[in-house]
């Protein structure tokens, strides 16, 4: 790897992902020992060259030879252009510019739901400002990507559910609009953390999922499997009610919402 030299990547260090591939740049020589330098630990020159605020949504990179900053999708193209010059120049090409610079918007103004951190979030914190678009890209994106899986996925239950998309998109729906509604005087401005993360656990439900699609297993071992990822959602749904200061009732309401359309589906199918 082609060390990038005289250049400083302020990461968020209470993000668990730009931990691992800010560290991933240093172990592989991309940057220099010391290339990265916690957000939260800016040191006078670095804090008083980089915009503070743009930093939060956009990671920077400080070119200490030019005095210059850049940011965002950029600073990782740089970094990754300097070893490989080829897939810079086809990273930069139109359309596919336009498309990485919107995923990395879109992990990064989503990242404190993807991966949370249990720290205390303070002024000096890396915290991304709030995007609506962002926010409802993402819920969207995992209704869509879960509605179809599960579709597949009850389809091997053998428990009379025909493989149907519109069910399954109706019941993420339905969660959400089940927890926005009972939630929402009690989440206050935390709803759309709330949201996001919810999200996020349906999402790695909907991952657990999907080796099972590939294995030819009985229907019985299929609503065991279901049950035990299930159990995970609901321990991982604790766990980050906990990092947002949340006490047990978004639990309890998600837990009585799926229940209640376990009860309707079997009512109605079964």
């Amino acid at each position: 790897m082609k060390t990038l030299k005289n250049h400083t990547l302020i990461y968020d260090n209470e993000c668990p992902m730009c931990n691992i591939y800010s560290k991933g740049f240093i172990k592989s020589g991309m940057l220099e020992e010391n290339g990265r330098e916690a957000f939260t630990e800016l040191s006078f020159k670095n804090k008083n060259l980089i915009n503070f605020n743009r930093a939060k949504n956009e990671i920077a990179l400080v070119d200490h030879a030019k005095n210059q900053v850049i940011y965002g999708v950029d600073s990782l193209l740089l970094i990754i252009g300097n070893s490989f010059p080829l897939l810079e120049k086809v990273a930069r090409i139109q359309p596919l510019y336009w498309f990485f610079k919107k995923l990395y918007s879109f992990v990064s103004y989503n990242r404190k739901q993807i991966i949370p951190s249990g720290k205390d979030y303070t002024e000096q914190s890396c915290v991304p400002d709030f995007n609506l678009k962002y926010r409802l890209t993402y819920i969207a994106f995992v209704v869509l990507f879960s509605s179809y899986i599960l579709s597949l996925f009850t389809a091997k239950l053998d428990l009379n559910l025909s493989q149907n998309f519109l069910r399954e998109f109706m019941i993420c729906i339905g969660q959400i609009v089940w927890q926005t509604i009972f939630l929402k005087v009690y989440l206050k401005e935390k709803i759309w953390d709330y949201l996001g993360n919810m999200m996020t656990v349906s999402l790695i439900g909907t991952f657990l999922l999907i080796p099972a699609l590939f294995l030819n297993i009985s229907s019985i071992f299929s609503v065991i499997y279901f049950g035990i990822v299930v159990f995970i959602m609901f321990l991982e749904h604790l766990r980050r009610c906990g990092i947002l200061k949340l006490n047990f009732l978004p639990t309890i309401s998600w837990i009585t919402y799926r229940t209640l359309v376990l009860i309707l589906l079997i009512y109605l199918y079964v």
